[in-house]
């Protein structure tokens, strides 16, 4: 898993009417620091000499560069992009970063993206109201006041399950859920002992939506029941527990995206229908 970030900066120079500037990056702290440091510095063209910028915002939990980037793009070039069909141009007088804050709700909204437990971290206060529609519900909304911080040292996350007692059998097909392949999914909830396969908790979590690939959120199995999103019993299987402990350990090539083993399942298995791409 990588920190994929597709972030919105805002020029706080004076006379910039409200300039602003979409980008991808890996460490949004130290791109920051690029685009400031100018071109030569390996800053981006549009922003060099352009400065001082400010990050706005920035979007993360892509499973893959491929779906980041398509992101990118299609906030960079709403008019060329298949996929905002309904959003109106931008408007005689409205400000570059007004336009650009006004295309991400609508962005969260449009599948693929809308299919994956996306966060959306705001380091500046954001607007009041909102310039369009709240993004989906399932997708994690934060508003951090320290503003962008160095990476933290890079690190293993331990996984609940390994700190625990072992998991036991599936509380959907009552199969061991010790194994190789994949960390169990455990239910967040305390006092539930709800444990689970990913490949049997998806098709369950996907019942009212049998055409899709990647469920959002769903029932838990256990004696909870209690609504339990995907993403987040997804991060706890990994061992992360706050955004601090993710952007720390994130870099680990020996972790995997939780898309990776429904794709492949999937994939070669029986068709299950159309289904959007979480890298379109």
């Amino acid at each position: 898993m990588s920190l994929r970030a597709v972030y919105l900066l805002r020029s706080a120079a004076p006379g910039a009417r409200g300039r602003a500037y979409v980008g991808f990056t890996l460490d949004p702290e130290r791109r920051l620091r690029q685009h400031n440091a100018g071109r030569r510095r390996g800053g981006a063209r549009r922003t060099s000499g352009r400065g001082p910028w400010e990050m706005e915002l920035y979007v993360h939990g892509f499973p893959s560069d491929v779906a980041a980037l398509r992101f990118e793009w299609a906030w960079q070039h709403p008019a060329a992009s298949r996929r905002l069909l309904a959003v109106s141009p931008r408007r005689r007088r409205e400000q570059p970063i007004a336009f650009a804050l006004r295309l991400l709700p609508r962005l969260l909204r449009t599948p693929p993206w809308s299919r994956l437990p996306l966060r959306l971290r705001w380091l500046r206060p954001p607007p009041d109201p909102g310039p369009g529609p709240a993004p989906p519900p399932h997708i994690t909304v934060e508003v951090d006041p320290r503003g962008l911080r160095p990476r933290p040292p890079r690190r293993k996350a331990t996984p609940p399950a390994a700190l625990a007692t072992p998991p036991g059998d599936c509380s959907l097909c009552g199969l061991p859920c010790e194994g190789p392949d994949s960390a169990p999914l455990r239910c967040p909830r305390p006092g539930c002992p709800a444990v689970t396969h990913a490949l049997c908790l998806a098709p369950h979590f996907l019942r009212a939506e049998p055409r899709e690939l990647l469920p959002l959120r769903g029932a838990c199995p256990g004696s909870c029941q209690q609504d339990v999103l995907w993403g987040e019993l997804i991060r706890h299987s990994h061992g992360y527990h706050d955004d601090d402990e993710e952007e720390a350990g994130l870099q680990d090539p020996e972790l995997g995206h939780w898309t990776d083993e429904l794709l492949l399942r999937w994939g070669a298995g029986p068709a299950r229908g159309s289904a959007p791409s979480c890298t379109s």
